[in-house]
């Protein structure tokens, strides 16, 4: 639902594993800790987003701090939930997120680049350096694409890491389906635009249903395992 959202919802998940529980049971340590997620829930960004619309500039703000990016697109038709532009489309959903981050890291590395000038004129090693791989990124904005589609060598990572660049960020798309269309994402043609344009970015594509997810979340561990194979789903371990 659009702009139902304005503070991040914040979850930690711990990641399940059965090989752990048998360690668990060789080894018996005082205290066993499995490794652990936190997924911060942002509200989508709406177009405008880099220069501040619907609060565009705090959500932005959220985003940077994240390690990397689960970007839930809508793959399903449903009248009786509103889309923000009035109509389903995943890719124009991907291409305003994507458009509007980059234009917020291409301010960011303009700024940069105007500092780093003088100092790359004056011979400094390390700031020609950066100054080359700054070109580099700006270049790849200009073109549309991203940051992190743009081949640098580790030492310029190195020295544009500090700008925190929101496009540098690896991308998971998350597919959100219907329930009728879980098991037929094949047959799902939005599903199937979201992978043709994930392999662009060489980013991975996973299709859920959030809705079956909601409901999985509510019940207790056995009532959970008895409803993950009733709907033909293999319990995580």
């Amino acid at each position: 639902y659009p702009f139902c959202t304005i503070d991040p919802n914040v979850g930690i998940v711990e990641v399940p594993d059965s090989r752990l529980q048998k360690l668990t049971e060789l080894v018996k340590p005082k205290k066993t800790v499995p490794t652990a997620f936190e997924f911060t829930d942002i509200a989508g960004i709406v177009k405008g987003a880099s220069k501040g619309e619907g609060l565009g500039n705090k959500f932005l703000s959220h985003i940077r701090e994240v390690d990397a990016i689960a970007h839930v697109v809508r793959c399903f038709d449903n009248d009786h939930i509103t889309h923000v532009s009035g109509n389903v489309d995943p890719i124009s959903d991907i291409e305003t997120i994507n458009l509007e981050l980059i234009l917020a890291d291409l301010e960011t590395v303009d700024k940069r680049l105007e500092r780093v000038k003088k100092q790359a004129k004056q011979k400094d090693r390390e700031a020609q350096l950066e100054y080359e791989a700054l070109e580099k990124i700006k270049q790849a904005f200009e073109e549309d694409k991203p940051a992190r589609n743009v081949e640098l060598k580790e030492k310029e990572h190195q020295v544009v890491r500090g700008l925190h660049l929101l496009t540098m960020k690896p991308v998971l798309y998350v597919a959100n389906v219907s329930e009728d269309e879980l098991y037929q994402e094949e047959a799902n043609d939005y599903v199937h635009r979201v992978r043709q344009y994930a392999e662009k970015e060489n980013a991975e594509v996973i299709v859920v249903c959030a809705k079956i997810e909601e409901e999985i979340a509510e019940l207790d561990d056995e009532e959970r395992q008895a409803f993950l194979e009733e709907i033909g789903i293999p319990e995580a371990g």
